[in-house]
């Protein structure tokens, strides 16, 4: 017997629940409704190095979800929620371990999401199949293709985008991994989420370090500390580097401060993101000792992959040099003489100079009369003029 569309729809979305989705919702395949948006945010170069983003093979499918699967009748918007960033704070205690640490988003604690809902969402196309008695034409992704997901997901009634430019759920918050499902099958869609629940409240505007959230619910990614700790892959502008903190992979200020997820947000409980051990907040010191090997040894199978061992060391560093701790010198005199990557030793010698010291001076000296790399020199000579300045003024 053929299923009708809402009862088949019904059974689709009990499913995903009991495969570890605890959003889902359905939508058609018309074109977003925030697509001019997109396209202006692009032309005014907020994805910086994101190149991916701007080309005219992405707008046009983002601008149209058939374009990708031909036939797409539905789409099948999911969320599957990660651990809150305070929701080991009760239970970690760090008062006898190193006290220079960084910390990294708490999406990325566990194992990459890229690996695991693949399979989830294949195990759902199954179900689908035997739903409906034959084979079903599907294309599925998970903050990989070329979809508006946010604007997707809040016309399959999931919930609104913040300020934050997060997809927050009335009832349970924002920290959400959203994945797409196109379907040639025809479901019953869900009402979009209509309401705005921000309201008058600016916490995470006024929250962000480098203030890269726009007043139009969108962001200058180029200033994002997400963006600048993953996706950049240069030099990290000097005037955002004091600004990223202790963020070594990611960031969570945003949501952090949204009274939505303070009220509602729940703990996973899915073994797939539990966290690694010490990964929420590494030692900073400890990691500037991955080689090649050990980095791709301990984050195998990790999102912080993705920002790959110059940029993760690159970041470290910062992290230390934000830390303003005399401890950290020896770590940062080592990479600045040791790392073979120029990247990662300008940002140390930036470093030096934020902590400041005789120690840090005298680092810095040796260092410019051996540094042969010109990018490095100059890190070095600008940190060495930050310190004499910092010293006249004291």
């Amino acid at each position: 017997m053929q299923l009708d569309r809402q009862t088949l729809a019904g059974n689709i979305k009990a499913e995903a629940v009991r495969l570890g989705f605890q959003l889902v919702g359905v939508t058609t395949p018309d074109p977003p409704p925030h697509v001019a948006f997109y396209k202006r945010w692009l032309e005014a170069g907020y994805q910086g190095e994101m190149a991916y983003l701007a080309s005219e093979r992405a707008r046009q499918r983002r601008a149209d979800p058939r374009l990708i699967l031909p036939g797409c009748r539905s789409i099948i918007v999911l969320g599957i929620r990660y651990p809150s960033p305070d929701s080991l704070s009760q239970a970690v205690n760090h008062s006898d371990e190193p006290s220079l640490r960084g910390r990294v988003a708490s999406y990325a604690w566990g194992d990459d999401y890229h690996d695991v809902l693949p399979a989830r969402l294949e195990a759902l196309a199954d179900f689908i199949t035997d739903q409906v008695g034959h084979p079903v034409a599907h294309c599925s992704y998970t903050d990989s293709g070329p979809l508006l997901e946010r604007d997707l997901a809040q016309r399959a009634g999931l919930g609104w985008i913040g300020k934050n430019t997060c997809l927050i759920h009335p009832r349970q918050g924002s920290y959400f991994l959203l994945a797409e499902m196109l379907l040639d099958v025809e479901l019953e869609p869900d009402p979009p989420f209509q309401a705005d629940h921000c309201g008058s409240c600016t916490r995470c505007l006024e929250a962000c370090p480098t203030g890269c959230l726009l007043p139009d619910r969108t962001l200058d990614a180029r200033r994002c500390i997400s963006y600048l700790t993953i996706e950049l892959k240069s030099a990290i502008p000097l005037d955002l580097r004091s600004q990223i903190g202790e963020w070594v992979f990611g960031c969570d200020i945003c949501q952090q401060v949204c009274p939505w997820n303070q009220r509602f947000a729940a703990t996973s409980d899915d073994p797939a993101f539990e966290a690694r051990p010490g990964l929420p907040s590494p030692d900073l010191v400890a990691e500037l000792a991955l080689t090649p090997e050990t980095f791709n040894r301990k984050f195998k199978g990790s999102p912080v992959k993705r920002a790959k061992l110059r940029g993760y060391l690159r970041n470290v560093v910062v992290a230390l040099g934000n830390k303003a701790d005399p401890l950290g010198v020896p770590a940062l005199a080592h990479a600045l003489k040791s790392i073979p990557e120029p990247l990662v030793r300008g940002h140390a010698a930036w470093a030096l100079g934020q902590i400041g010291g005789r120690a840090a001076r005298f680092v810095l000296e040796q260092a410019l009369q051996e540094e042969s790399e010109d990018s490095v020199r100059a890190e070095i000579e600008s940190a060495m003029r930050w310190l004499g300045g910092q010293e006249e003024s004291a």
